[in-house]
């Protein structure tokens, strides 16, 4: 007997009345919104994956992912037991943490009377038992011989997660789908001529079943909330755990739905995958019998309608854990704290243009920070500048001769300008070769076509790591040759795919420029990148030094590259933006808004490899001679800072510090380009603050790569137009990344990407599986955070420092309630700092009083 008799007849469309598809809809894009989007692989940046879910406190969404879907978001208290009793969280820590600093936001007051830090202590021993709530097929699959088959959970997720593989395929398969009808529609066709999964699942009758399911997503929707009968308090609710299920297909689909809206455009994928989840919940109640069925419904409804019961006592016993993350935290801004405390020696001022030797802007990556306190120590009269890696650069970039673009700037925004690559020879030719280039731009597109034409299965080969064997008996040994680069990498630089296809000796001379003809366009640009970066004073050269990293056979290779530049180097931003400040036009344009640079200041644009810690400067041949002197002499200053560098963060990877500094140079070369390779790098793992003031705070201090540093002079911005630029921009894309190494160290099974070697690419492009199924994986993975014997990365929330007065904070936050959300729910901390060195913090729930930071 088919279970549809068994319930009110409410899964007819008939009796389905328009306030109950009503609510089902305002149900369902509530469950949709808080699915934050994951970026794929080509465009790898750091999510925050809890990021649509900010504007509520972080013990609440603790709480609800552990009851919706087992999710931790607090790191696991065997975490926290071995931070105790190494010594890293005090007992002034706990105690801080207890009395609600930065946990509750009660200053001065217990967290919980309840609580002490025995109890607290005592709590590290078990970790939290957290209550569920049940999904429909968690409480279908009762029956004895569920252990003689598939795990309905594990099969519905791998037959929906295959699905989604073959639909949003565009790059890898040749053959793909019709996309025409939607995804709901195209899931319905395929699991109707799926005559395996039933058998597999343990459900002969499942192909009759498929009949029953219902032509749309959204009558689906209706369908299955009619049948269930759940309380229309917790339809949300229980959408949201639905999704949780499919967590990494619903962080792409969400991706989409983000694309659409920048584009002014709406993308529905994600409301048809919350559809086929549920349908699936239908087509398990078709199979059951009618008393089977009656009892493990009635469970689910009764526990459902206890829901808010079961979500206060989860709330509770996160508490404790709530403290010991407050905790965590408070034992890293102790010792950070103790540094911004420490007296700075005196040093030569520098802050005149005849002083400096040169002026270099880094990206505010964590990575910078090594080699800007490196450069600083080999040459005193240098000047270092932190900035948004993607140098205010709002732009689409399209390599030339390719119809491929990306946008070269933080995910949170839309380009409004292109660059793309034209031929540009020397005025004065530096060299008699450089007369025999006469190649225009239209025969050496034609080339690179014709080499694109030729070398498609070669690239096809190298840019998809699992489909990569499949090709050595094709290629033979063309595709030997390839592989055994990887066996015995070599020790060469990093190549540039953006001119892939171009010849070997044309491509110092294609240049990525803005493509815009409009003078005014490009001087409200520059001057607007200049005060933003608060550079109005100018030495001889002017460094723009963007970042990049180096790996090989690595799906996630964008991921170690510029986050603020769209997950891609930042040479393009660099070298497009030297180019228009370089420009006597654009210069003389400046003069007359008061930005004068002078004539024989040039802008030189340089790259940062994370990996080897090896800076390269581009397009010095359009220079003057005098300038390229310069540029050599500070190369020779860069290698010194690079061989500082790479000693200090020898060991972290295993490498010997004492080392000599060529041997070392060659061993991080050979690793980058080692095709086995799991841990090219460290990323930004340690991440723990940002810090938004003049360098001179921070010049002498080490703060070991875990701090972003932004520039800032507060007397520079006495609107707070520059300061609401970096609170709105760099502070948010830090949290991001801050949350991703969080989430990931935290709970790595559901918010991590799993083990790297098991990694599988899918559709090209689009994410990983970890093996061959399962859900798509999002997150880093363990190998980007775990050294195989502890963790390098300390799952602390981001640290917010700030120089500038408490008003013009204020005066931000109360306009920018999504920043002012991570505060007054305890996403982040806030810190201001004082001219007389003074520390505050900003303590929530009590209209933003600020506490003065104790030693």
């Amino acid at each position: 007997m088919s279970t549809t008799a068994i319930f009110e007849d409410r899964d007819t469309s008939t009796a389905v009345n328009a306030r109950m598809r009503l609510t089902c809809k305002r149900a369902a894009a509530q469950a949709c919104h808080a699915i934050a989007p994951a970026w794929p692989l080509d465009q790898s940046i750091a999510v925050n994956p809890y990021h649509q879910r900010t504007e509520r406190p972080l013990r609440e969404i603790a709480t609800r992912m552990a009851v919706f879907a087992g999710i931790h978001v607090f790191p696991p208290r065997a975490y926290f037991r071995q931070a105790w009793q190494d010594g890293r969280i005090h007992i002034q820590d706990l105690e801080q943490a207890l009395r609600g600093c930065g946990a509750t936001g009660q200053d001065g007051q217990s967290a919980d009377h309840a609580l002490s830090t025995r109890i607290c202590i005592q709590a590290l021993n078990t970790e939290p038992a957290l209550p569920r709530l049940p999904l429909l097929m968690d409480v279908l699959d009762d029956d004895p011989g569920r252990h003689t088959r598939l795990n309905w959970r594990q099969a519905i997720t791998h037959q929906i997660s295959q699905t989604c593989a073959a639909y949003f395929d565009q790059d890898q398969a040749d053959w793909h789908p019709d996309r025409d009808q939607g995804l709901y529609t195209f899931w319905r066709k395929t699991l109707s001529r799926d005559h395996g999964i039933g058998t597999l699942m343990g459900l002969p009758d499942l192909g009759l079943a498929t009949r029953s399911i219902a032509i749309d997503a959204d009558a689906a929707l209706t369908r299955v909330l009619g049948r269930i009968g759940l309380p229309e308090a917790v339809w949300a609710d229980y959408f949201e755990a639905v999704l949780l299920t499919v967590n990494g297909w619903a962080s792409w689909c969400a991706h989409l739905g983000w694309q659409a809206r920048l584009r002014g455009e709406k993308d529905n994928h994600l409301h048809q995958l919350l559809a086929i989840r549920l349908a699936w919940g239908a087509l398990l109640l078709e199979c059951k019998s009618a008393d089977s069925s009656r009892h493990a419904f009635a469970a689910m409804r009764s526990q459902w309608a206890r829901a808010s019961e079961t979500l206060r006592q989860a709330d509770s016993t996160l508490h404790i854990d709530e403290i010991w993350q407050s905790a965590l935290d408070i034992s890293y801004q102790r010792k950070l704290l103790a540094k911004l405390r420490t007296p700075a020696p005196r040093l030569p001022v520098t802050d005149a243009p005849s002083c400096l030797a040169f002026q270099a802007v880094f990206c505010i990556d964590v990575r910078s920070e090594p080699m800007r306190r490196a450069i600083e120590t080999v040459n005193p009269q240098a000047q270092t500048i932190g900035f948004a890696g993607f140098f205010g650069m709002p732009v689409l970039y399209t390599p030339a001769g390719t119809s491929a673009s990306r946008a070269q700037l933080p995910g949170l925004f839309t380009p409004s300008m292109n660059v793309t690559d034209r031929v540009i020879t020397p005025v004065t030719p530096v060299t008699p070769a450089r007369q025999s280039v006469s190649l225009s731009q239209t025969k050496l597109l034609d080339r690179r076509y014709r080499n694109f034409a030729s070398g498609q299965p070669w690239q096809a080969a190298s840019h998809w790591p699992s489909a990569a064997f499949s090709f050595v008996e094709t290629l033979g040994l063309t595709y030997v040759r390839k592989l055994s680069g990887w066996l015995l990498p070599s020790e060469s630089k990093a190549a540039n795919d953006d001119l892939t296809g171009v010849p070997a000796r044309y491509r110092s001379i294609l240049r990525p420029v803005l493509t815009t003809p409009d003078l005014d366009t490009k001087i409200s640009l520059a001057a607007g990148i200049l005060s933003t970066m608060g550079l109005l004073r100018f030495a001889p050269v002017v460094l723009l030094v963007g970042h990049e990293s180096q790996s090989a056979n690595n799906a996630h290779a964008c991921a170690l590259d510029c986050g603020a530049c769209g997950g891609q180097s930042g040479q393009v931003n660099a070298r497009a933006l030297a180019s228009l400040l370089n420009e006597q036009g654009v210069r003389k344009g400046l003069k007359q808004l008061s930005v004068d640079i002078p004539e024989h200041t040039a802008f030189v644009p340089a790259v940062h490899n994370t990996t080897t810690d090896e800076i390269t400067c581009f397009d010095l041949d359009l220079l003057p001679e005098s300038i390229q002197q310069q540029c050599a002499q500070i190369q020779k200053q860069f290698r010194l800072a690079g061989d500082k560098a790479r000693a200090e963060r020898a060991g972290s990877l295993g490498l010997e510090p004492s080392l000599s500094e060529s041997s070392l140079l060659k061993s991080l070369r050979r690793r980058a380009n080692d095709g086995a390779q799991t841990r090219p790098e460290w990323g930004l793992a340690g991440n723990a603050a940002i810090i938004f003031g003049q360098r001179d705070l921070t010049k002498t201090l080490d703060l070991q790569g875990r701090v972003f540093l932004h520039d800032y002079n507060r007397r520079a911005d006495p609107q707070g137009a520059v300061l609401e630029a970096l609170l709105t921009g760099p502070l948010m894309v830090a949290c991001w990344i801050n949350w991703q190494y969080h989430a990931s160290t935290s709970d790595p099974d559901h918010m991590g990407s799993g083990n790297k070697v098991l990694h599988n690419v899918v559709g090209g492009r689009i994410g990983v599986f970890e093996g061959n199924g399962g859900d798509l994986r999002i997150g880093l993975s363990r190998q980007s955070l775990h050294d195989g014997t502890s963790w390098r990365h300390e799952p602390v929330r981001l640290t917010v420092i700030v120089d500038a007065p408490k008003e013009r904070i204020d005066t931000i936050l109360n306009r920018h309630l999504n920043v002012a959300s991570l505060l007054h729910n305890h996403w982040i901390h806030l810190w201001q700092r004082d001219p007389d060195g003074s520390i505050h913090r900003f303590v929530s729930g009590q209209k933003g009083k600020w506490v003065t930071v104790q030693d």
